[in-house]
């Protein structure tokens, strides 16, 4: 009788173990079966055809908003500063309206397509410099909006607020187009060195343009400008001297006709 207590109890121990131990294992199993899938789906998601069209077609359009019409918009505004007044400077400023507002319109786009398509954990500098770009981007359409008129007290912080804001979007937007070729490699692990190559080259075009606008206006000067002070004395004493080694022989000659009255 002992015996069969002792077996009984073994075996209820035994069974209860069992019990408590296959839930365990079989969650544990099954938590593996769904990490496994997961990240199967993850990879397959990365790599799938329409995911790198969703990514390349991001990319370009952010490319444009940030990368050309933002650069473009600020270059026709400095353009319009330079006009003393009349039709070109509406021409210039409505330009500059149209292309900054196609910029914030695209650059909404990009950012749906990112929140639709993309897992945006933003774990990295592009997703970061993304968000806080978005941002600014339409704080910057508000703030020219609404603009004080000429001629107000405010119209001076308005303007330095404006230009500030509107510069430093547009070289963080452009770096921003940098590490977003980066993600894209890292993404699809395809080249991206003739766009970045592109990139550079479409950049240092802007830049040159920014550069030669302060310096066209001196150059045009420099043609039609007249003698400044120091260049007409200088052209004085040149014609002096000039007139001078034209007047030298002249003793001579007056010694020579004093010899002939004596003679």
């Amino acid at each position: 009788m002992q015996i069969s207590d002792h077996m009984l109890r073994s075996f209820t121990i035994t069974a209860l173990a069992y019990v408590f131990h296959l839930p365990l294992v079989s969650c544990s199993s099954h938590g593996e079966i769904i990490s496994n899938h997961t990240s199967i789906k993850e990879n397959l998601h990365k790599t799938s055809p329409q995911m790198t069209s969703y990514i390349a077609v991001h990319g370009f359009i952010l490319w444009v908003s940030m990368g050309f019409l933002m650069p473009v918009g600020i270059l026709t505004i400095r353009m319009a500063n330079k006009e003393e007044g009349g039709r070109r400077v509406k021409v210039l400023f409505y330009l500059h309206a149209i292309f900054l507002t196609l910029a914030v319109l695209l650059v909404t786009v990009g950012a749906v397509m990112s929140i639709k398509n993309f897992e945006n954990s933003f774990n990295n500098h592009h997703q970061r410099l993304g968000l806080a770009l978005y941002v600014a981007i339409w704080m910057q359409a508000l703030i020219g909006i609404f603009r004080p008129p000429r001629g107000n007290k405010r119209r001076s912080k308005w303007y330095l607020t404006h230009w500030i804001l509107g510069t430093v979007i547009s070289m963080v937007g452009i770096i921003n187009i940098y590490t977003g070729l980066e993600a894209y490699h890292k993404k699809t692990s395809k080249s991206t060195g003739i766009w970045t190559i592109l990139l550079t080259a479409q950049v240092s075009f802007i830049a040159l343009f920014y550069l030669f606008q302060d310096k066209w206006e001196h150059i045009q000067k420099q043609a039609s400008h007249p003698p400044l002070p120091s260049d007409q004395e200088n052209v004085i004493v040149v014609t002096q001297r000039v007139n001078q080694k034209v007047m030298l022989p002249q003793p001579c000659a007056k010694r020579n006709a004093l010899t002939n009255l004596f003679d």
